[in-house]
């Protein structure tokens, strides 16, 4: 175990000194900080594994970092399948390993375990709904920006989002808690969020529901759940809304080589929420490797928490680079000052980047102690005796992004190809979708970075608002008129998209990947299917749809659901030249308890009541 806390003492953003929370970790008193997740706890305590897998029972903590992998489940209070990501220790909390599949403590059905919902909260106490005007979905730069415009052209908003304050991924801040002095030495361009946090704050139009999921929809009505995360007692409610705005980010591409499910290997976006979000540092002596421009921040935020990190490792060449930028000088530009930037900051502390390199394989027993890393060819090939193995305690990685696309398959929005390849929301000139109400902002639509984010959801927001104006006009008449919309954010659209197809030129994920692996590599890391056993019960079957590999392969049938798998899985079985896109589509986006479905009183329908 390497994963420690950073010490008060030194820290850039000035952390204060929290309350403490007394809990216990398998029977053992322990002390906490208040506002820590319950993974941190466990790291800062020396533990990075508190779970083993259902079939063979290996080791498990934390991977993905923002809840999408289910890799951390913990019990806690007798109630297991709780991510320990997501949720924030409270006092007097019992936190218990949990080996393989575990059933609940028993409790009496609407009783509430400790760790449940808080009373008053939405939706608790007799099954009441909200309505608004527009929903938005998420609280990240494209989310902000969306309630924002919705909010300034007179519609009357809900801004719903999992975390416990605004930002999202990018804009992670430090626990209210931590008392941080100088938290924007954490954050790329603090300001200008400060500004959008504050005005969100006391806009008299906006609402916001924190520590909220968004589980299903159906139509204009949303379903959530407002409380700790996966917490018992989270009685399912209703949104009506008149439009909707869906801003849920994405998440890590991760491709598997031997050894990735080992405790110590991490997302890369796991590092970084770990170190900005709760002052851990995975490990005293790091690998970076990937491809990206996010690989650099992240080894930033590594180095902010005292790790040394031992390499970056960028797969594609400098050519490839290069040449991908130059396709749009413009826009290369505009980024070169930043790229300066973080190439003076490894230089200060040393950090070799190694352009057309990468890890391909992960060693160690219970835990990561070396890596292998080699040189590739043009298309990610590793290149025969360059191999070289070199001791480290925990390894992150990152291959882009995939969109978080349950809830706009849900709601029956077109799914098209982005800039990456990966599967994007298809949206018109205003952000809207295929479905009529449905909006799409951010990274679903094409992974492309928080200017583009910002700029898409400013005009999603001005369209959404607009067309609760116009919701009594025929289904097929013209998409609402975005001319009100900032020129700026029209303006910043078009060079974010720009920048967009210059990215994914410049950052490819070559099909030679495919060679790191081998048919004892795991794919599925909920199910540990091979890539063998993937492959074997695709021959054997003559299988190319992705449900059907669901069934009889089971890689994405587990607990992720395929998150964190299925474009891995649709990759591997693609024939050359085939674009075969992942399966998406999953009716419960979050996890829900069924004990809680089964207490929810059914809502009436928006027609029997009072429009807001």
């Amino acid at each position: 175990m390497t994963a420690y806390l950073c010490p008060q003492s030194g820290d850039p953003a000035e952390v204060g000194t929290p309350p403490t929370v007394d809990v216990t970790i398998d029977g053992k008193p322990v002390e906490a900080r208040a506002g820590q997740t319950v993974a941190a706890v466990l790291l800062a305590n020396g533990q990075d594994t508190w779970r083993t897998t259902r079939i063979h029972d290996r080791p498990r903590g934390i991977f993905c970092g923002i809840g999408a992998c289910q890799d951390c489940l913990i019990t806690i209070n007798g109630l297991p399948d709780i991510r320990a990501c997501q949720r924030t220790v409270a006092p007097g909390d019992s936190i218990t390993t949990q080996q393989g599949a575990a059933l609940p403590a028993t409790t009496p059905l609407g009783a509430s375990p400790s760790g449940t919902a808080p009373s008053g909260v939405v939706g608790s106490g007799g099954g009441g709904g909200r309505l608004a005007e527009v929903v938005v979905v998420g609280a990240g730069p494209a989310g902000i920006a969306a309630a924002l415009a919705a909010g300034d052209a007179g519609a009357e908003v809900l801004l719903v989002d999992s975390g416990r304050a605004v930002g999202g991924q990018y804009n992670r801040q430090l626990p209210a808690e931590f008392a941080a002095q100088r938290p924007d030495r954490l954050q790329h361009e603090w300001k200008a969020f400060a500004r959008q946090r504050d005005r969100l704050q006391g806009h008299p139009r906006i609402t916001y529901l924190p520590e909220t999921s968004v589980w299903a929809v159906e139509g204009l009505r949303l379903w959530a759940q407002t409380g700790p995360a996966d917490a018992s007692g989270r009685q399912p409610f209703p949104i009506d809304a008149k439009s909707v705005v869906l801003a849920a980010g994405a998440f890590d591409r991760v491709l598997p080589f031997p050894g990735w499910d080992l405790p110590g290997v991490y997302t890369a976006g796991a590092a970084q929420a770990l170190a900005k979000g709760q002052r851990i540092a995975v490990g005293r002596r790091v690998l970076v490797a990937g491809t990206g421009p996010f690989l650099l921040p992240v080894a930033e935020s590594l180095i902010g928490v005292g790790a040394h990190v031992a390499g970056l490792l960028e797969a594609n060449t400098l050519t490839t680079v290069r040449k991908g930028w130059s396709t749009d000088p413009l826009v290369a530009r505009s980024k070169l000052r930043e790229a300066v930037g973080y190439g003076a900051l490894l230089a200060r502390h040393r950090v070799p980047l190694r352009h057309g390199w990468t890890v391909i394989a992960a060693h160690g027993t219970n835990h990561v102690d070396s890596a292998t890393i080699a040189r590739l060819t043009s298309d990610w090939r590793p290149i025969r005796g360059t191999e070289r193995r070199i001791d480290v305690d925990a390894i992150c990685v990152g291959f882009g992004f995939t969109a978080n696309l349950e809830l706009a398959v849900s709601a029956g929005c077109t799914i098209a190809t982005g800039p990456d390849g990966g599967p994007a929301v298809a949206v018109d000139a205003s952000q809207q979708t295929s479905t009529p109400g449905v909006f799409a902002a951010g990274e679903l639509t094409g992974i492309g970075g928080a200017a583009l984010s910002t700029a898409e959801g400013t005009l999603a927001g001005t369209a959404a608002a607009h067309y609760t104006r116009t919701i009594a006009t025929p289904p097929n008449a013209t998409p609402p008129n975005v001319t009100e919309a900032s020129a700026a954010a029209v303006a910043a659209g078009a060079k974010g998209r720009r920048f967009a197809a210059a990215l994914a030129k410049a950052y490819p994920v070559r099909d030679g990947w495919k060679s790191w692996s081998d048919a004892d590599t795991l794919v599925c890391r909920c199910e540990e299917v091979t890539r063998g056993q993937l492959e074997t019960a695709a021959d054997e079957r003559g299988l190319d749809d992705g449900r059907a590999m669901k069934l009889s392969s089971r890689a994405g049938l587990g607990m992720c659901q395929g998150r964190v798998c299925s474009r891995t899985v649709a990759a591997l079985l693609a024939k050359p030249g085939d674009a075969r896109q992942p399966s998406m589509k999953r009716p419960i986006a979050v996890p829900v308890r069924l004990r809680d479905l089964a207490a929810a009183e059914v809502a009436p329908s928006p027609e029997t009541r009072e429009e807001p």
